[in-house]
């Protein structure tokens, strides 16, 4: 299992848009469904990032309601958040901004369908269920997640996609040096910590994101191995990290049990 790593997974379906009040209804996560990594999430998984950060909360990094999972293209805001017995239920209000317009119209129109989570695994939180009749041999019981955000994705895709299409089509390097080069500016921009708490959150965020793009790729090429990942970009001045040499050198023991 991944840990400290910024992790995505493919979510449920629109419950009801209202149009007037610019407001939609979704389920972000449904509970006791075994997906393609052999998860289980259980119910309760979500409810210490809801108590912490959720809309009722009092802190400023509260999750965030993106449009694919990207730290700069926030839609709007949920305004509900919450369990039931098929899984994480969620109201959320799209902004009047550009980006939340175009989403409200993506939505309106049937463009936008389903939605995922951006998170992380909690260690001590997952138990592995002995299954022989599964692949692997079980599945992962998820009792409990860091939520970061839900998104609005438009296609129910893989989140992979894009990085396998960049291995298949021999374009590696360029994909590298592209996630690198937005590293190195998001990375000096949380270095020179300028801008309200919210937006430094948001950075750290975009960098983590970025992060685990650089992981998902060195994943899909089982040959890597002998290096230990780094899971938190560490800030030294304006020194720039090779972040070819990170994904180059990734140990997968470290990542997988």
């Amino acid at each position: 299992m991944k840990n400290n790593i910024y992790s995505t997974k493919q979510a449920s379906e629109i419950k009801d848009l209202n149009s007037e009040k610019r407001e939609v209804a979704v389920y972000l996560s449904i509970f006791d469904n075994l997906d393609s990594d052999n998860d289980v999430i259980t119910k309760g998984a979500f409810t210490k990032s809801i108590l912490e950060r959720g809309p009722d909360s009092i802190t400023n990094r509260k999750i965030a309601f993106l449009r694919h999972h990207d730290w700069q293209q926030p839609i709007g805001k949920f305004l509900r958040l919450e369990e039931d017995v098929k899984g994480l239920f969620a109201v959320a209000q799209l902004g009047r901004s550009t980006m939340g317009e175009d989403a409200f119209k993506d939505y309106e129109d049937g463009i936008i369908r389903e939605h995922s989570i951006g998170f992380q695994y909690l260690k001590d939180k997952v138990n592995f269920i002995e299954d022989k009749n599964l692949d692997g041999g079980g599945y992962h019981q998820i009792n409990e997640v860091k939520l970061f955000e839900g998104s609005a994705v438009t296609f129910g895709s893989n989140e992979e996609t894009n990085v396998i299409d960049v291995i298949k089509s021999q374009n590696k390097t360029a994909y590298i040096d592209k996630i690198t080069n937005e590293l190195n500016v998001q990375v000096k921009a949380l270095s020179n910590g300028k801008g309200s708490d919210e937006r430094l959150y948001e950075i750290e965020m975009k960098i983590k994101y970025l992060n685990s793009q650089l992981v998902l790729l060195a994943l899909s090429e089982p040959i890597v191995k002998n290096y230990s990942v780094i899971s938190e970009p560490i800030i030294k001045g304006e020194n720039l990290f090779d972040w070819n040499k990170v994904v180059n050198n990734i140990n997968f023991k470290n990542l997988k049990k």
